[in-house]
């Protein structure tokens, strides 16, 4: 009999899941797409009821196809969009408000003053995090602060707060579990990174009261079965874990140094660190990379807030293009950029800037200038983005020798190539592009015996396709100089 695991990923744009077999190879997923709100300038939320149900509808045409393929499924592994908050009813079930999305500004203000009252320190150290809205802390704050239910709800001691992986074990297991992992812990800005636990004094700052928060889980760790009511069957949820460290676990990138970057909705790139917290001094973030039988593995952490959601603005709001993948097209049938430059500060600037009043702009335009050029221009960003990271890196001392890289944009072999040109550093396209989706169910695969250890699951990573950078120095010096100036503008 076939043995599978399934990997629920739960992204910013859609909820998907995948089939795997042990090998870590994709036999079959299932996508949907749910919708993306903006109420106000700077505001994005989900319905979360409208995550569990897509979730929902994609697990069990995954569990229809194990079952046609006569196949058993071992376990669950659970992947999720970090930092985006849902608090709700424990009796109903029901949120007290939309999910409100990693992306979201609208605690922009209360930043400012968390750091003009000079908390920046404490919770650096504490945490490893900016001050940021990106954050989970101050979003919960927000709904405390400005839903009446809320406020009820903690009364009577019936509020729940959770990332969006804790809120899918909950309707999961329907309302026996309610926990989350040391990697989305990490991302709310209320976890301590050094003693591993919900930090007392960051509560007590944001006058938000510890029972409504999960109990916090190793990554691979035994996190509760799915209820045969809702799932047909009652299955073990063995791994959970937070997108970006997921990626990271399904490119293996186990060695202190190595050093992945996902482009999906964002980009993201993590670098092992190890047993050892690096603080950044360029303004790069410090988190949990995982963690696994009690011991931590740190990460350095870049965070680009606008990569394939750039394209996704190129399609929906511009019309420019049908499908993601024209823009592999377009960018390839211009000859150069033509001082075209596009800073897609459209949610505030991330990593290494922070600036969350930047907004985005397009520089160098001409009477020559259409929809070909601001679509190169829309691809190239995400790179520079990129290279703005790497610098930071290497002004903290670490050089990484090659990337490994992931998500849907990288499937545009002229944006993988022309990254490598920009960040001068050889980019490795694995052969499962799902490495999201996949180190969850390697998690939870190990924490079921499947694999022995790490090295174990290293075993099954492949490489597609090498880049190598292949301009010259002047050439990239050039291209480096323009986008500088265009961030210049941008940040002015």
């Amino acid at each position: 009999m076939k043995k599978f695991i399934i990997s629920i990923d739960q992204g910013t744009t859609s909820s998907r899941a995948i089939l795997f077999d042990l090998k870590g190879k994709p036999i079959f997923t299932s996508q949907t797409e749910f919708t993306q709100y903006f109420p106000k300038d700077g505001w994005v939320e989900h319905d979360p009821e409208e995550i569990w149900k897509t979730t929902l509808k994609v697990f069990k045409e995954v569990i229809k196809k194990s079952k046609k393929l006569k196949g058993k499924v071992l376990t669950i592994g659970i992947t999720n969009q970090r930092e985006t908050t849902i608090l709700w009813d424990k009796k109903t079930g029901k949120p007290v408000y939309n999910a409100i999305v990693w992306q979201d500004r609208r605690s922009s203000e209360y930043c400012k003053k968390l750091i003009k009252q000079k908390k920046e320190t404490i919770i650096y150290n504490k945490t490893g995090l900016r001050i940021d809205a990106y954050f989970s802390a101050t979003k919960i704050k927000w709904i405390i602060d400005n839903v009446p239910k809320a406020r009820d709800l903690i009364k009577k001691k019936r509020l729940l707060f959770g990332t969006v992986d804790s809120f899918l074990l909950w309707k999961l297991t329907k309302g026996v579990d309610h926990a989350t992992d040391a990697t989305n812990a990490s991302r709310t800005m209320l976890f301590n990174i050094s003693t591993n636990k919900w930090d007392d004094q960051i509560l007590k700052i944001f006058k938000i009261p510890k029972e409504i928060l999960p109990v916090v889980k190793d990554c691979a760790a035994d996190f509760g079965y799915t209820d045969p009511s809702i799932t047909g069957a009652s299955y073990p949820i063995t791994g959970m874990v937070g997108d970006q460290q997921s990626a990271t676990i399904g490119q293996c990138c186990f060695e202190p140094g190595s050093v992945k970057s996902t482009y999906g909705t964002g980009a993201f790139v993590l670098l092992n660190t190890g047993s050892k917290k690096v603080y950044s001094k360029n303004r790069l973030l410090t988190t949990i990379g995982y963690r696994i039988n009690g011991k931590t593995t740190y990460a350095l952490e870049g965070t680009i807030f606008i990569a394939g959601a750039g394209v996704q603005w190129l399609r929906d709001k511009m019309k420019f293009i049908k499908k993601a993948s024209d823009t592999e097209k377009i960018a390839k049938s211009l000859s150069s950029n033509k001082g075209i430059y596009l800073v897609p500060a459209f949610t505030g600037l991330g990593a290494p800037y922070w600036n969350v009043n930047a907004r985005g702009i397009l520089t160098g335009l001409t009477r020559d200038t259409g929809p070909k050029e601001i679509t190169r221009a829309t691809v190239e960003s995400v790179a520079y983005q990129t290279y703005d990271l790497f610098e930071a890196m290497k002004n903290d001392g670490l050089k990484p020798k090659l990337i490994k890289v992931d998500g849907g944009m990288v499937l545009n072999n002229w944006f993988s190539q022309f990254l490598s040109d920009t960040i001068n550093t050889k980019v490795l396209r694995p052969k499962v592009n799902e490495t999201t989706a996949l180190g969850a169910a390697f998690m939870a695969g190990l924490q079921i015996g499947v694999y022995k250890s790490l090295k174990d699951i290293a075993k099954n990573w492949q490489a597609d396709k090498s880049f190598k950078p292949r301009i010259k120095n002047s050439e990239r010096k050039i291209l480096i100089d323009g986008w500088s100036k265009a961030i210049k503008k941008t940040l002015s």
